[in-house]
């Protein structure tokens, strides 16, 4: 854990801090490339109907990130605790459903719970977490395997977002439709009008504070008719 010192200028605590970062990120990685845990996982994914995917605390940032970048090219991917309870999941498990669980030190009950109740009744279990000796690690159908060493208070998030990204990545490079699905986004995501651009401006508040008038449809065709 990282001590501080007063004696110790900014760059040189940056320094220490980069470089365990690069650490861990290099040891997951060297740990990924010896085995196939990342391939078997996406294969996992690829192969169900329908994909879960869960954490809790910390690791319910993870849980969000893969969810979002899974749900742009996937069908059926959902994240239990966003408005989908596990006790809804659990209900309706199939030989055909997967559940990607991340579960890091001190290992939230709720997480070991959901990931063990959802393999014995059938479902495949992919497990993110940091020492083969979790308590999730022997539910697994796919252990994968991350380093959160951290020169830091806190543990390091650094090579789990890495492999978040990377589970996502090779899931979708292989996805029938991922690319129609992705089109298909832009253009739903334009015409909600999501994301910000020049024409944005004009929702701008003018220069006295006064804030943009805004119709509805409703009014809109009201006011047409």
């Amino acid at each position: 854990m990282l001590r501080l010192r007063p004696n110790v200028s900014a760059e040189a605590l940056q320094a220490h801090l980069v470089d365990a970062e690069r650490a861990s990120l290099e040891s997951t990685f060297a740990t990924l490339a010896a085995d196939s845990s990342l391939s078997r996982a996406a294969a996992l994914i690829l192969a169900s109907r329908r994909k879960y995917i869960a954490g809790a605390g910390k690791s319910a940032a993870y849980a969000a990130l893969l969810n979002a970048d899974l749900a742009a090219t996937l069908p059926n991917v959902m994240l239990i605790g966003a408005g989908l309870s596990a006790t809804d999941v659990l209900s309706d498990v199939r030989s055909s459903d997967v559940c990607v669980v991340f579960s890091v030190r001190r290992y939230r009950a709720e997480t070991v719970r959901l990931g063990r109740l959802f393999a014995s009744s059938g479902g495949h279990l992919v497990v993110v977490t940091d020492d083969p000796r979790a308590p999730l690690a022997s539910s697994a159908s796919a252990l994968i395997l991350v380093d959160t060493g951290s020169a830091s208070y806190a543990d390091s998030p650094t090579a789990m977002a890495a492999v978040c990204h990377l589970l996502s990545s090779l899931a979708s490079a292989s996805a029938k439709g991922a690319r129609r699905r992705l089109a298909n986004r832009d253009v739903v995501t334009a015409e909600l009008g999501l994301y910000w651009d020049e024409s944005s401006d004009s929702l701008e508040p003018d220069a006295d504070g006064t804030p943009p008038i805004i119709h509805s449809p409703t009014e809109e065709s009201e006011s047409i008719s």
